[in-house]
Order: C-alpha cells, then structure tokens, then sequence
C-alpha cells in the first residue's frame, strides 16, 4: 500500500521560503510519478508541480515556474517542493500525489495516492 507523509508545512513571512517533504513508502516508485497540488477553501485543489521518478523529468504549474523547485532524494524516498519568494497568496494546504506512471501530467484525477496535506500559511 503506497503510503505519502507530507511535512516541513508551517508560517512564513512574504518573500520566505519553505521547502516541503512527502516521504513515500510501500512500492518502488522508479516507474512513478510525484506531484504537488494545493487547496485554499472555498476553491478546487490546484497543481503545482511534477516529477517523474525514472528521470527527473519535471513539470510546473506557469504561475509556479521560477518559485517553486521540485526534486527527489532517492535515498531517502523523499520528494520535495521547495518554494521562494512566498506571496501570501500561496497559503493553501499542500498535497503531495503519485501515479504508478511515467506521464507527467497536471490532472488531479490522474493521481491514485495522496497524502494528508500540510498547512503553509504566507503573512503579508
């Protein structure tokens, strides 16, 4: 059972940084793909970021590119998201996702796992 554990969310000033943690267990992820999305209230969960485990390959949200890195440590299992120049309006509570795929893709339905969502709020 593929199990993610997001962590390192929290409360950040404007112009901060934060990077975010989804630890993945309980299959080899080599033929996988990671993503991050997020969800203010009130709004439909939006993509982020993607990463394609095999090769590194990634894939960005437009109004992300520039800010926000994503990158793996296979050693660890560990996907990260980090984030700089934090605007207020990135508050949202981050999900990391993954697909038994090597396709990226920005399409929340094409993800089977998710984990539990972490809260990064951004003060003005």
């Amino acid at each position: 059972q593929v199990q993610l554990i997001e962590s390192g969310g929290g409360l950040v000033q404007g112009r901060g940084s934060l990077r975010l943690s989804c630890a993945a267990s309980g299959s080899t992820f080599s033929r996988y793909t990671v993503a991050w999305f997020r969800q203010t209230p009130g709004k439909a969960r939006e993509f982020v970021a993607a990463l394609s485990w095999s090769d590194d390959r990634t894939y960005y949200a437009d109004s992300m590119k520039g800010r926000f890195t994503i990158s793996r440590d296979n050693a660890k299992n560990t996907v990260y998201l980090q984030m700089n120049s934090l605007k207020p309006e990135d508050t949202a509570v981050y999900y990391c996702a993954a697909r038994a795929s090597v396709v990226l893709t920005a399409t929340l339905g094409d993800y089977d796992y998710w984990g539990q969502g972490t809260q990064v709020t951004v003060s003005s």
